[in-house]
């Protein structure tokens, strides 16, 4: 019976959520499992897994074989590279506390990146709200600078003009 470690589809539609089982490669895609050994959420920002990881390296170790996808997620925790490291331990190319150095050293490095991301993402949500606010801000005070500058300009109303008019001259004959 092959095993595969494959996805199986939850939640509503166009909001997909993902449990991470292990199956007869035989079986339909939401249909009978083994055993579930994590979940995938990738609705968040970064998405969230959760995973079971002595179980995936054991069924990994066992000959499970993961479809592409799962391949990427067990990759992205770290499963795969134990199980590297597992052979090259089986191999005697290195020995069990170099590999578990090797492995706890990679995780903090990723951990690194995924914190980093994470903060990234946030600082520029804030960067884009603080641009939209002094856009906004811009926008107010030119739109207040126009009407101000429409009401200064008065109507000036033409004044009276006295004319001086030369005194009468009597023409009178007398």
């Amino acid at each position: 019976m092959p095993t595969k470690i494959r996805l199986q589809r939850h939640g509503k539609k166009a909001y997909a959520f993902f449990h991470i089982v292990v199956s007869d490669g035989r079986t339909p895609r939401d249909g009978k499992f083994i055993e579930k050994i994590g979940t995938y959420n990738p609705n968040t920002n970064p998405a969230t897994i959760e995973i079971d990881m002595d179980s995936a390296f054991n069924w990994i170790k066992t000959g499970a074989q993961p479809t592409d996808t799962c391949r990427a997620i067990l990759s992205y925790k770290g499963v795969m590279m134990r199980h590297h490291l597992y052979r090259g331990v089986e191999k005697g190319a290195l020995t069990q506390e170099q590999a578990d150095a090797k492995l706890a050293r990679w995780m903090e490095e990723k951990a690194a990146k995924v914190e980093s991301k994470k903060t990234g993402l946030t600082d520029s949500a804030l960067s884009a709200d603080k641009k939209r606010a002094q856009a906004e801000t811009a926008a107010n005070e030119a739109r207040i600078a126009k009407i101000a500058a429409k009401n200064a300009v008065v109507v000036e109303e033409p004044k009276a003009e006295v004319v001086e008019t030369p005194a009468a001259e009597n023409t009178d004959n007398a």
